[in-house]
Formats: structure tokens, sequence, C-alpha cells
């Protein structure tokens, strides 16, 4: 495969745009480019999706990725390989996915690992004892359990802010701020931070700006765009999207920062391996058109709960009295697939829902094609401190949905008949404005 150049400049129909200002979430058509330098083809999201780091078989022209299913690989002679010499260090499926997502979110390189979780591990690892990170105060569960460990283990600093409050982050930077972990749409709550501002406030430290980048993919919010240095993603969810794999990956913008990566990768051993690199890579080939039918079905369910009597608030960017409706259309590309919302009553209702539906499926997890409902207190952020996790605002009648690409009727009834066979409390909360 010819080397690639991610070009910054976005297409709209014929049109070719500044890539430094994000436009409404609502205008899917607007995407960046991919040169392919040795003829200069420029390709949209979706045609770079399907086509980059496929040009691997040299020996049959494979028209897919092979899998190269080795531990090890035959020297030429001593001294000399054809590029590859251990899987652990470098393996040409991981390679093919690497470009992939190096050029979809528009980076200089990226490391393929073994989950989610790893992306975190690798990252923080570039940071030393005695180092501060900001991170956003309602992220996901398993990254403040990891942070913590780091905490008590290496002697990182870490503090938890609401950045959705500019100045609380300011505040709390210091003189040792290393990094801002950022997490927009928040998970589970999806919440939107300004992610220009936050890099506006890292580059000021000369500090890392670090995005998770899990919940709406690069098909629909791209930080490099918006001055982030690092974008970790969990790739068993929308990249992947078919429940079938568990993977991570970090894409930096400098190729200082990305061979960096690349090294912490092979040290610490969390290299993705080839199959499982070839199935996420499978998966991003339908991720557009996948992505377009998670958001239709998401809006359509979003609607349908905000006006449900036993419905106490629903969580989605995508309504417009969502109190960060207006961020999320200047920096996003669409709103996702991940609808919050609280039951009315407490945690009897709550799991009277969660063992009721019939489509959704009890399962932690997201961004499959099948649509999942879970509880967060319990299941996603249960390893999350609960102070933590009360400040944040994750209650205990908070449940979360992966709304899949099932018909969106189904879904709708699904949700309905669980809702309507809800007894409430003798005391049942008020309801509240939706979004609120």
């Amino acid at each position: 495969m010819p080397a690639l150049k991610i070009a910054h400049k976005t297409i709209k129909g014929n049109d070719e745009e500044d890539a430094d200002t994000p436009v409404a979430s609502s205008d899917h058509r607007k995407r960046f480019c991919v040169f392919i330098t040795t003829k200069e083809d420029c390709m949209r999201l979706q045609t770079a999706a399907i086509h980059t780091g496929v040009d691997k078989d040299s020996a049959f022209n494979s028209v897919i990725t092979p899998i190269y299913q080795t531990s090890t690989f035959r020297f030429d002679s001593v001294g000399q390989t054809k590029g590859y010499d251990y899987s652990r260090t470098a393996n040409p499926t991981r390679k093919a996915l690497e470009q992939n997502l190096t050029a979809l979110e528009g980076g200089a390189g990226s490391s393929a690992v073994a989950t989610g979780m790893a992306a975190i591990t690798v990252a923080l690892h570039l940071f030393r004892t005695g180092d501060h990170i900001i991170c956003t105060h309602d992220c996901y569960g398993g990254t403040e359990r990891l942070l913590r460990t780091y905490q008590e283990l290496f002697g990182l600093a870490v503090t938890y802010v609401d950045m959705t409050d500019l100045g609380a982050v300011e505040a709390s930077v210091r003189p040792e701020t290393k990094a801002l972990w950022i997490e927009t749409p928040s998970n589970p709550l999806l919440n939107i931070v300004d992610i220009r501002a936050l890099c506006a406030i890292a580059k000021k430290q000369s500090a890392l700006a670090i995005v998770d980048n899990t919940f709406l993919s690069p098909y629909n919010q791209r930080p490099f765009e918006l001055g982030a240095d690092l974008i970790v993603h969990s790739t068993t969810k929308y990249l992947n999207g078919h429940s079938d794999v568990v993977g991570g990956a970090i894409i930096a913008k400098t190729q200082e920062l990305a061979e960096r990566l690349q090294y912490l990768t092979n040290a610490l051993g969390q290299g993705a391996s080839p199959f499982d690199c070839w199935l996420v890579l499978r998966g991003i080939k339908t991720l557009v058109p996948r992505m377009k039918e998670h958001e239709h079905n998401a809006a359509i369910v979003a609607k349908f709960l905000s006006e449900h009597p036993n419905v106490q608030r629903v969580y989605y960017p995508g309504l417009k009295n969502h109190p960060h409706h207006e961020l999320a259309r200047r920096q996003q590309y669409g709103f996702g697939g991940m609808v919050s919302f609280e039951v009315k009553g407490g945690i009897r209702e709550a799991n009277h829902v969660l063992g009721s539906t019939k489509v959704f499926t009890l399962a932690e997890s997201l961004g499959g094609i099948e649509s999942l409902i879970e509880h967060p207190a319990s299941m996603s952020h249960a390893s999350m401190k609960p102070d933590l996790r009360e400040k944040a605002g994750i209650n205990e009648r908070v449940i979360r949905l992966s709304v899949g690409i099932e018909d969106s009727q189904d879904l709708v009834d699904d949700l309905d008949q669980a809702l309507k066979s809800v007894l409430p409390s003798k005391h049942t909360a008020t309801k509240i404005a939706v979004g609120a």
C-alpha cells in the first residue's frame, strides 16, 4: 500500500473547505479526504474505511487483507528481513489496521492493542511518578479504576473535574500537570465538553490533550481537528461493531508520539493479535453505513423516551433541549447511537425495566449491531469509587442504551412494553425537563 497522507481539508459535494471548523452534525456529507501520495487520489471517509491498509498480499493479490497468523518471521539472512521479525513487535495484519485507523482519524501513526484498557495503559506509560493528570469527572468506570491503580502503585496524581466548567479545569492546572484526559460524550450521561477549549488549556501548560473517541468514532468526531494530541479507542465498540472481538487503539497526532507509543506497545507486550486486528479491520469497512443507522434509531428512541410518562429524564445530545446540544452541533459530525435515561421511581423500577426488554439485551459493552441495555451503577461503572460516581450523577435510576441497527419500531415497542409494565413506587419523582 502506498504511503498515506492525510489531507487537512474536508469535502462537501465538489467543494473543498478548511477542516479546522466542524460543521453542523446533521451534515454527514462533509468528510475529510485521504490522499494516496503516488496517485493523489482523494478518498472520502467511507472509501478510506474500506480500502486503507488492504494491499498487503503481494504474493496472491487477495482483495481482503490476509490474517498473518504467525508468531515469527523467517530472516532472508542475518540481519535481513522483509520488515517483520516477531509479531509482538509488529505484524502485517496489525499494521494494516494501524494504517486504517491513522487515516480515519487524520493522525501520524497509531498502535493497535489488545483491549480498550490496554490502550489507556499504554497512554499512561507516557507519564512518570509525580506527573499530574486532569480527568473528566464522569469518565468510564474502568478508566477511573486504572487511574486509581496508577495513583496507588506509581504515584501518579489525578484530579477529577467537571470539564463542562472550563474555569474549574484551569483552576486545577498545576506546574506538574502533564495531560488532560477528555471523554466526550461522557459515559454514561452523554455530557459534551468543549474539546477545542480544553486543548487550548493543555497547550498553554505544554500538556497533552488526550481524547477518548470511542462513543462517536471518526465518523462523528475528529479530535485532531480540534487540537488533540492523542486519541484513544476501544475498538471493541463502534469501530468493530459486531461484538465479536475486544481491542483498543491509540492514535498520535505527531510522528514522535507515534513512535513512542509503538515502543511502549512492544515493551509492554500490549499489541493486538493478528486475528483480532483482522476482525476490527473487517468491521471498519461497514463503519459509515452502521453509524448512520445507529444514529437514526437513537434519535427515534430518544424522542420516544422523552415523551414517555414513566421516564424521568433523557440524556441524548441530539435532543434540542439537551444542555450541550449546540456545542455538540459545533464540534461533532453526528450525535451517535448512545442514549441514557432515568426511569421514574428507584432501583426497583430500573431493575424491572432492565429485566423486561426482549429485543434489548441486558449486557455490558456497546457499539454493536445489536441493541444493549445496562445499569451503569451496578455494571459498567460498578468499579468506580462510590463518591465519584455520585458526584458524576450516575444514580441508581440511570439506564444506558446502546441502540443497535434493528428496525426502529421494534426497539420502540420493546421499550414501551417494558416501561408500561412498571408499577411506580409510592413516592415517584416528578418528571423534569428532558436532557437537563
